[in-house]
């Protein structure tokens, strides 16, 4: 059975760049339909009062409004929806600006088409995806977790236990396993398996998107 397409739009005043896009992300995977694409984030909004789209490629120095407050629209919209930031910007607050707005990814320009396909379809599944290069950022952020209860922030909301919350503060304190290990006295395959259990829980890929996640959901609750 063929799998469900996902259908995706594109929000791009670079009119090469949507072509690009348009004619590129199928090739690497058939399932991504790309149904529309617009220069504004305003013609975007519209069409989707008409039509739903599963995945937004959204760019942020766009024409009117720019692409953080039409992220804030669109995940009023219909909360399902996935965004993906797709742009050329690196900064500190347009990537807190970003998350915050409730978008599911950020990702740079420069991506490769192919990669870009795969973390469409892994967004689109409900992970969490952060470009690598800019994972800097995320680190100037841990310092506003220390003071929560993660208990109280994730025990809930995604099942951790009270041993996998403690090792997703040590995480986001930038702790490495071997520290983790020896400050909560358990053997390293211990800690290497809460890490696994806490990546699993929170649907993203690795420790450094495990702690951005953390900081997303601490930054939109406060």
């Amino acid at each position: 059975m063929e799998n469900q397409k996902i259908k995706i739009y594109i929000v791009e005043d670079y009119m090469l760049t949507r072509i690009t896009y348009r004619h590129t992300l199928p090739k690497y995977n058939p399932n991504l339909e790309i149904i529309k694409d617009f220069e504004t984030a305003e013609s975007c909004i519209e069409a989707l009062k008409n039509e739903n789209a599963d995945v937004v490629l959204m760019d942020l120095g766009l024409p009117g409004m720019n692409g953080i407050d039409a992220t804030h629209i669109v995940r009023r919209m219909n909360p399902d929806i996935k965004i993906i930031i797709l742009t050329s910007h690196d900064s500190d607050d347009e990537v807190l600006a970003s998350l915050t707005a409730g978008a599911n990814a950020y990702a740079l320009k420069d991506i490769t088409p192919e990669t870009l396909a795969t973390v469409i379809e892994s967004v689109n599944k409900g992970a969490f995806w952060l470009d690598p290069r800019i994972a800097r950022i995320a680190l100037n952020l841990f310092s506003r977790l220390k003071a929560l209860n993660m208990d109280e922030m994730y025990g809930e909301s995604f099942k951790l236990t009270s041993r996998e919350n403690e090792v997703l503060q040590m995480i986001v304190d930038g702790k490495s396993n071997t520290e983790i290990a020896k400050q909560m006295i358990i053997s390293h395959n211990t800690v290497k398996a809460h890490v696994g259990n806490i990546l699993e829980k929170l649907a993203v890929s690795d420790r450094v998107q495990a702690a951005v996640k953390a900081v997303k959901i601490t930054i939109m609750k406060n």
